[in-house]
């Protein structure tokens, strides 16, 4: 369900009283064994090694290349562009900061070569613990990487210097890692309505939101909240909009609330709170619309109310301050979380592991920040990482879709954080399932919604 996830110091500690020539003899022997496998006409490999336990790891690939028959020869002996493939050993786990000059060439040197290139463990350049990248950073074709996936892996930036990833086996122990991987097994601890069940009992949903011109988010919201498993769902939205529900959402009830000009009013607080009091969790912002008095309405739920809740979107947008004790889940993307921490875009997108971290502990709740690597954080604890998805889920709606899972699953009295992670695999795995159907180019968040059952079903 949760794979580990290493970081630099946490594979210190693995490789601690395990003999180091026998670790670099498996090492380098895997990534020779890769580099033949997947390259089997190459004939000239140049290898790029650093002075440290990496470029022995690279040496050693390289002297078992040679013993195959193969031009295996360091850079300083046959030129990058001379090669078929390269190898990448410059920079281990214990590289983080911004490359010397002399490093930063040869990763431009080895970039510029046009040919594929093996990177031992990670990509130089990547922060093995982070995934930040701070200057130039090898773009590899495949990644042999010892024992386990390491946290920059599969973070951005890291990830997409990464190329494929292999994983080779050097004889270590697993060991409890800080930061979890999400793997579709998770979807096996997600309640199921049960025969002893009604629709009230197996989970019920209130999305809140849909402001005049914005009716599609919490439609999306309230159709994944129902293919997710919940029994009940029901929309509150501005009564001028009741006429699109009635006709697009056939299984949800409509609550039609007082509004200013299409968007939900703060005249609407008292029928929501009463109709809320029944539900098992609320879905705050798909669709809500901005301004003084929506941020009302989300922060008076969220102050009065006891129940489990997910805040989106528009919900997101100038939120204040809260505390509470009920379950709560955020699911920014980058510029909300950015806005949150009063931040800019770039500066979260460079370090997303310390950014939502970050995010949770300002906000005293857990954090969903959205990507094709999704990050799950909790305050003082360690990430929970989701990469089950694939590019078609970047498009408008599917972030709708992900509150409407989230909701859905916290009804069915999953805890927050592990909630957050399951929807995020549930979604990931219904993209997929969708893409079979309807390959990703073009791939529209109703079809996310359309797989999400027999994602659950499985």
């Amino acid at each position: 369900m949760l794979e580990p996830l290493y970081t630099a110091e946490e594979m210190k500690r693995a490789e601690a009283g395990h003999d180091v020539d026998e670790l670099m003899a498996r090492a380098g022997g895997a990534v020779a064994e890769e580099a033949l496998r997947r390259f089997p006409d190459a004939q000239r490999f140049v290898g790029i090694c650093g002075a440290g336990a990496n470029g022995g790891d690279g040496r050693i690939a390289l002297e078992v290349l040679e013993s195959r028959g193969k031009a295996a020869r360091a850079a300083e002996d046959a030129p990058v562009e001379e090669a078929d493939v390269i190898l990448d050993a410059l920079f281990g786990t214990g590289f983080h900061g911004e490359p010397r000059e002399d490093a930063a060439r040869a990763i431009e040197a080895m970039n510029a070569a046009g040919k594929p290139i093996v990177s031992v463990d990670l990509p130089s350049g990547v922060n093995a613990s982070t995934g930040e990248v701070a200057g130039a950073c090898v773009n590899a074709t495949v990644t042999v990487t010892m024992h386990g996936p390491k946290v920059g892996l599969e973070l951005a930036p890291g990830r997409f210097h990464a190329g494929e990833v292999v994983v080779a086996d050097i004889g270590l122990d697993r060991a409890e890692t800080e930061h979890r991987l999400v793997t579709p097994a998770i979807l096996g601890h997600v309640p199921r309505r049960r025969a002893d069940q009604n629709k009230y009992t197996s989970g019920t949903v209130l999305v809140v939101g849909g402001s005049r011109g914005l009716t599609g988010a919490p439609s999306l919201a309230a159709e994944a909240a129902f293919r997710a498993d919940a029994g009940y769902v029901a929309v509150a939205v501005p009564s001028s909009t009741l006429a699109v529900f009635e006709q697009r959402l056939l299984e949800a009830v409509k609550l039609p609330c007082p509004e200013d000009e299409g968007t939900i009013s703060p005249r609407a607080i008292e029928p929501i709170s009463e109709f809320a009091s029944k539900a098992g969790a609320l879905a705050l912002g798909p669709g809500l619309g901005r301004g003084a008095g929506p941020r009302e309405v989300v922060r008076r739920l969220l102050a009065d109310l006891d129940r489990p809740a997910v805040v989106d979107a528009d919900g997101l947008h100038d939120l204040e301050p809260f505390e509470r004790d009920a379950p709560t889940v955020l699911t920014p993307h980058e510029g909300e979380l950015a806005r949150l921490l009063g931040r800019e875009s770039d500066w979260i997108a460079a370090r997303r592991l310390n950014a939502v971290q970050a995010g949770a502990d300002d906000v005293g709740a857990v954090v969903l920040l959205k990507g094709a690597d999704t990050l799950v954080a909790s305050p003082g604890r360690g990430a929970l990482v989701c990469d089950l998805g694939n590019p078609g889920l970047a498009t408008a709606g599917t972030g709708d879709v992900l509150a409407g899972i989230v909701a859905a699953f916290l009804a069915k009295g999953m805890d927050a954080k592990r909630g957050a992670a399951a929807a995020a695999a549930a979604g990931g795995v219904a993209a997929r399932l969708a893409a079979e159907s309807h390959g990703t180019a073009g791939m529209i968040a109703s079809d996310v919604v359309e797989a999400l059952s027999p994602a659950l079903s499985r």
